[in-house]
């Protein structure tokens, strides 16, 4: 066994789990828990602290020796929801909770630090703690990070995800490529003309326009995207009229799209604008478009995936180590590939045997406390790793 495996603050690293999970903060609004993360910090000793953001905060540690800098990103922001779990320690803020796991990926990655403060004279280089918010609301936070200028000189960047359904204590890494999909949308307006529905003539019938557009987009993904390249177009909402003999003079629709290629990714959002406009055009109708474009890809460095693989292996064994295909989740973590290479590391937090079956966002989300230990050690382990 690694003798840093006993310095793993396995109880503090629990009640700070809890404290974060019982006190979450929506998106942007992370003030008590970034307060939470630099008291904590600067428990350690060793840790330098700067905030990249209002509710971001950033740890350093410089070892004794020069070398490479490796940053380990960890989010804290919670959802828009109402937690349902029945915990002894849910959330008191009401619609707001940590339904995906962000409280434990903080308290991993503030377990880590605490680790690694004490390994100071054994770092052969930096290790950079990233606690970041605003994970869960495009842009995200990890943009403005990354513009900080903060972490331009850092050479690899890993961030870990607890995810349920997945054996507790299990990592679980997409090797090389797009690790998550793009996840972009659109929101539309579509303006017709009302009309009795005895007098059809004299409208101009905004279901019928958009109808018409939801048949078209089924043709975006089988002629538009590479066969076999992930690509999903989702239409989430359509909502029009009041009456049944009444048409309306508008309607309204709201989609999701996912893509993993980057040029798939703006054909794909090109030709939706072309059926739109050339629909209502058609129809006579007008029209109000919002195209969003959000998180890009995660595309995992194959060199620092297998670094990460590989020191798992090392510290929980190679049975807990697995390489696992592309998720259609997507994530902001996507954009610290601008600085350096990535890798997405998911992290088991328990199955439906283990008593964790609902998925991340649902109410009732759940994981086993002891799969954390899994993170650190991995975390830890990896750092070690990439600044031999």
């Amino acid at each position: 066994m690694n003798e840093w495996f006993d310095k793993i603050p396995v109880e503090e690293m629990i009640e700070w789990r809890r404290h974060i999970h019982q006190n979450p903060e929506l998106s942007f609004k992370e003030y008590n828990t970034a307060a939470y993360v630099k008291e904590k910090l600067r428990s350690f000793g060793q840790i330098e602290i700067a905030e990249p953001t209002e509710t971001s905060v950033l740890g350093i540690l410089k070892g004794d020796f020069g070398g490479k800098t490796i940053l380990l990103r960890a989010d804290m922001d919670a959802l828009p929801m109402q937690e349902e779990s029945g915990l002894p320690y849910q959330s008191v803020v009401a619609n707001a909770a940590h339904t995906c796991g962000h409280d434990t990926h903080t308290a991993m990655l503030l377990a880590a630090a605490k680790v690694l403060s004490g390994m100071k004279h054994q770092l052969h280089g930096t290790v950079k703690f990233i606690f970041q918010h605003a994970e869960e609301v495009n842009p995200g936070g990890a943009k403005s990070i990354v513009d900080s200028g903060l972490i331009d000189d850092v050479d690899a960047v890993i961030g870990l995800h607890i995810i349920s359904n997945l054996d507790a204590g299990s990592i679980n890494v997409h090797t090389e490529g797009p690790a998550t999909t793009a996840a972009d949308g659109f929101f539309l307006n579509i303006q017709g003309k009302g009309s009795h529905g005895s007098m059809p003539q004299k409208g101009i019938d905004p279901i019928i326009v958009g109808v018409q557009m939801i048949n078209e987009f089924q043709t975006v993904i089988s002629r538009y995207a590479t066969p076999g390249e992930m690509a999903v177009l989702t239409v989430g909402e359509f909502k029009a009229g009041e009456a049944p003999n009444i048409i309306s003079d508008k309607a309204y629709m709201s989609a999701s799209v996912r893509t993993v290629n980057e040029e798939t990714r703006q054909r794909i959002a090109q030709r939706i604008k072309d059926i739109v406009d050339k629909t209502c055009q058609i129809y006579g109708a007008s029209y109000d478009l919002d195209y969003q474009f959000s998180y890009p890809s995660v595309i995992n460095d194959k060199n620092l995936s297998e670094l990460v693989m590989k020191s798992a292996k090392e510290v929980l064994g190679a049975e807990m180590v697995r390489e696992v295909p592309i998720i259609s989740a997507s994530e902001d973590f996507a954009y610290y590939r601008q600085i350096a290479p990535i890798s997405f590391v998911q992290l088991g937090g328990g199955t439906a045997a283990d008593g964790c079956g609902f998925a991340n966002h649902h109410p009732k989300f759940m994981i086993k406390e002891d799969s954390l230990i899994s993170g650190v050690k991995t975390e830890v382990q990896s750092v070690l790793n990439f600044l031999k």
